[in-house]
């Protein structure tokens, strides 16, 4: 297809897929003729050097156009692979996909993650519609997940970057999203891709950066995101690292855009909200307990110059605290993340050793969500969330004078 325009870009990055992709492409494919006839559209597949055979299922996903709609698009998607270059990495793919779209000065653009079981043609509209027919430049998803999958964006993302800009997007590091031919413009433009925004960074950066430079954002209901779940006792520490680096970095260089923001509000919301069943994830607390309680021996030294003696102390008297009656407080929570930020901003030790030692603590306070969730119904475990991010609101000031 070349350089030639087109209106929408539907972008999948991927790596070894093979076993989701072509539901993925698919369902995509429908969206695309279903709501969006009129439109030229392009799937872009960026990937990252598969070998099981994922894009090579692009090429040849297809559905049978006539069986399932009444009529003919006037364009049919081209579907094209294209391999990305740099470091390694979602964020890597994201920045091939941008390229793209302003490559063909597409109007309107929306990602999906090729690892989904639960997407539907109509994530295609939910995602792009806002765009082209509101003018919004970028739209975050919100789904309905299950209490316990998520846990990085419910415990240290979402109620940092609440707190910080305002905003209630509820998802910022959801995967899924849509924006416009100029924010992807602005994207491309950026100067971080060498860093961890090239990885598992990428979401919340792009969330940040299109709330802090005044574009335009929105939400948009999806339903359930079914994918492959991972535990986070047992997978996480990466991506928490990459994403926590980069939530630290957006703190530091939009300081003046957040010390003055206060309390947060809603951000203009579409779909309709349903009820979803959604997919029990298994997760490991006497795990995760095992591995907080073990930091509180080996990493007391880095906490103390994280932390100080007050916080720490009250750290180290959750030690005390056994089986199901251990309990992390939201307060001391909030205090601990903005006491990382904090040190952070200080350079009080190389970065990746810093957030490498919040590991135990992010694991302690999941357990204690965990254990206290564990017989809540989705809505109990969502207002703890709710009061969670309430607290980093209101410990917030904590955080300005302590930066200054």
């Amino acid at each position: 297809m070349g350089t030639e325009k087109a209106d929408i870009l539907v972008g999948i990055a991927s790596f070894n897929n093979a076993g989701t992709i072509g539901h993925v492409v698919k369902a995509v494919d429908a969206g695309l003729l279903k709501y969006f006839p009129d439109k030229k559209a392009i799937i872009v597949n960026s990937d990252g050097g598969s070998k099981d055979g994922t894009t090579d299922i692009v090429k040849t996903a297809t559905h049978d156009h006539d069986a399932i709609f009444l009529s003919h698009p006037v364009y049919p998607a081209h579907r094209i692979s294209i391999p990305y270059n740099g470091i390694p990495g979602k964020g890597s793919a994201f920045r091939a996909l941008f390229r793209k779209v302003v490559d063909i000065q597409a109007d309107a653009c929306c990602v999906v993650d090729a690892d989904l079981r639960s997407i539907t043609p109509e994530w295609i509209e939910l995602l792009l519609s806002p765009v082209i027919q509101k003018g919004f430049d970028f739209v975050a998803p919100l789904y309905s997940r299950h209490k316990f999958d998520g846990t990085i964006t419910n415990s240290i993302v979402y109620p940092v970057t609440r707190a910080l800009y305002g905003k209630r997007i509820r998802q910022p590091i959801g995967g899924e999203f849509g924006f416009s031919g100029k924010m992807a413009d602005f994207y491309v433009s950026q100067d971080v891709w060498e860093s961890h925004v090239a990885r598992f960074g990428i979401d919340i950066w792009m969330t940040t950066e299109a709330i802090v430079n005044d574009f335009k954002v929105c939400q948009t209901f999806l339903g359930a995101k079914i994918h492959d779940p991972k535990d986070p006792g047992s997978d996480l520490a990466d991506m928490l690292l990459q994403v926590v680096a980069t939530l630290f970095n957006m703190t530091e260089r939009h300081y003046d855009k957040w010390m003055d923001q206060k309390g947060s509000s809603d951000v203009p919301t579409f779909g309709f909200r349903y009820h979803v069943g959604l997919e029990s994830v298994k997760v490991n607390a006497e795990k995760m307990l095992n591995i907080f309680m073990a930091g509180l021996k080996d990493l007391r030294n880095i906490w103390m110059d994280i932390m100080g003696p007050g916080d720490l102390g009250r750290i180290e008297s959750l030690g005390s605290l056994t089986g199901g009656s251990f309990r992390f407080p939201a307060g001391l929570w909030s205090d601990v993340v903005y006491d990382y930020a904090i040190a952070y901003h200080r350079k009080v030790m190389s970065p990746e050793h810093l957030i490498r030692s919040i590991v135990p603590l992010y694991l302690g306070k999941t357990a204690s969500f965990v254990l206290e969730a564990e017989n809540m119904e989705q809505e109990g475990a969502e207002a703890e969330i709710e009061k969670l991010c309430l607290e980093f609101e209101s410990k917030k000031d904590y955080l300005v004078t302590n930066w200054k």
